[in-house]
Formats: structure tokens, C-alpha cells, sequence
């Protein structure tokens, strides 16, 4: 039965983008089945899912960071998201929790996300780091030209433009999302290389679609 989509979270667009089946299984149909890929990502995430703040290299560091844009009906949580702030002196950073609410404006920032293994050739989670920037620019009133995905399994980072096309892939794939969810009808299985290592394949069955369907009432010759 398809859920109501009024406000989407954003794990939901890179579900979406890697396997749209997938996406429709977990949000409109709620099925979810974890596996070794979905636990080790989890505990990727443990050093940021805890709410916080600390300062590093003059980026003020924001740990679980609440998301939301009322504009594109989106809602989540940002693993890390790095900010500056206008003049920030150093006397308020050694008082930061009594300065908090006289702190200066936020004047750049930058979303970076947690990801267990090497960089991928899908595009699902650099548009769901878009969205994460897009939501930032709404809360912040800000432009934000690029992000982070930092892959735990070699420490590196990698940086994400925010161009146009990835905007554009972004705010395409969330209308299509949309769309999506809302049709009683899930989309067919189909066998693809997302499908090697996916939770849900189990479930979904994609073998299943390869498989030729018996006509049993179907005329046959058998001169």
C-alpha cells in the first residue's frame, strides 16, 4: 500500500537512485532486511550519530545534524556537517556553550557524508549529498558549492560538486521518488549488478524475472 509522501527522508532518494524497486519496497511497502553491507555501514556511522560539536582547522564540526526543507518536502540527519562562521573570535570558542546563541552568522558550510567502502559508480550518494546541501541552503539561507563523502574503508574523501546537473539530477530523481511511491503498483523485479550484495534481494526475488512463464492453456501443434 503506498505511504503518503508529503515529507520524504533523504535515505530515501539514494535508495531511489540505486535500485528504484528497492526504494519502493522500504518506503512505500516497509520492508527491510538487513545484511553484513547494511550492518557495517551502520557502524560506519557510530563515531557520527551522536549529536555534537567540536573545532577543527577553523570549521566548527556539527555532529548529527538535524535536515529539513519545507520547499522540497525533505527531512534527515547529516552525518557531519562542517560550518565557518563571520568573525568567529577565539574567546567564544573556548565559552562556546554559554556564547551559543550570540554566535555570528554561518557564512559557509559544508555537508560530508559516511560511507563503509570505495567510492561508487551509481550516482545515489552524490545526489543524496546534494539534498543535504540543498536543505543546508534553505536552513541557512546560503550557497553551497561542494561536499564530502569520506569512505572509512581507506580514510579518504572525496569532494562533490554541487553543478548544475547534479541539482538537476537531484530534484529530478526526488519528482520521480515522489511519483513513485505514490503508485499502489511496485516496479518490476530486474536483475542488475545493484542487486549483488542488497539487503533486500531475498525479498525482492530478481531471479524471478528471468525465469520463462508457463502458458498452460496455450494452443499447441503437435503434428
Amino acid at each position: 500500500m503506498p505511504v503518503a509522501v508529503d515529507s520524504l527522508p533523504l535515505s530515501a532518494l539514494n535508495h531511489f537512485l540505486y535500485c528504484s524497486r528497492r526504494a519502493y519496497l522500504i518506503h512505500a511497502e516497509r520492508v527491510f532486511v538487513d545484511n553484513e553491507h547494511t550492518l557495517l555501514g551502520n557502524l560506519a556511522h557510530e563515531a557520527v550519530d551522536t549529536p555534537g560539536y567540536e573545532h577543527r582547522a577553523g570549521w566548527e564540526l556539527l555532529r548529527a545534524l538535524p535536515l529539513f526543507s519545507d520547499k522540497l518536502g525533505l527531512s534527515g540527519k547529516a552525518d557531519l556537517v562542517e560550518i565557518r562562521r563571520a568573525d568567529f573570535p577565539a574567546s567564544k570558542i573556548l565559552n562556546f556553550k554559554s556564547q551559543i546563541h550570540d554566535l555570528p552568522p554561518v557564512v559557509e558550510a559544508r555537508p560530508v557524508e559516511y560511507k563503509k567502502g570505495p567510492a561508487r559508480r551509481w550516482f545515489n550518494d552524490h545526489a543524496q549529498l546534494c539534498a543535504q546541501a540543498l536543505c543546508l541552503e534553505e536552513m541557512f539561507g546560503l550557497q553551497i558549492p561542494s561536499g564530502l563523502i569520506f569512505h572509512v574503508a581507506s580514510a579518504l574523501r572525496t569532494e562533490v560538486v554541487f553543478d548544475d546537473a547534479l541539482r538537476a539530477l537531484t530534484l529530478t530523481a526526488l519528482s520521480n521518488l515522489r511519483s513513485q511511491i505514490s503508485n499502489p503498483k511496485a516496479p518490476p523485479a530486474q536483475l542488475k549488478p545493484q542487486c549483488d550484495g542488497c539487503s533486500l534481494r531475498g525479498v525482492c526475488l530478481p531471479e524471478a524475472s528471468a525465469l520463462r512463464r508457463a502458458r498452460l492453456f496455450e494452443p499447441r501443434d503437435y503434428t
